[in-house]
């Protein structure tokens, strides 16, 4: 798992794994639930991408997987994303990045 930032979007994007499995995007949700304690709430799955939405700090992020970008976490509101927004998704992703280094990237989640 290899964490690239990027602002394509208009806000920041986490990129958690850029050649991320469908395996992956559900290992991350259920990493997400037992670390945070988070309910996944708007769940919007596709033929090609998955968004499923859910609050953090009382701020509202979608986590996304796609077949051809892998899994990534963004502020909902993209482009109109706070500062606030766009920090916690640098810090979220920097302590899944670690939780998963510390797993060798093979969490297992009943």
């Amino acid at each position: 798992m290899s964490l690239t930032l990027r602002t394509t979007f208009g806000c920041t994007e986490a990129v958690l794994d850029d050649e991320g499995s469908l395996k992956r995007f559900y290992q991350i949700a259920d990493l997400l639930k037992e670390l945070f304690d988070i309910q996944f709430i708007n769940k919007e799955d596709e033929f090609d991408a998955i968004n499923w939405d859910f609050f953090l700090a009382r701020q509202r992020l979608t986590l996304h997987y796609s077949i051809y970008n892998g899994v990534s976490i963004f502020p909902t509101k993209t482009k109109d994303a706070r500062r606030r927004e766009n920090n916690l998704v640098v810090e979220l992703a920097s302590v899944l990045e670690e939780k998963m280094r510390l797993t060798g990237g093979q969490q297992q989640f009943a």
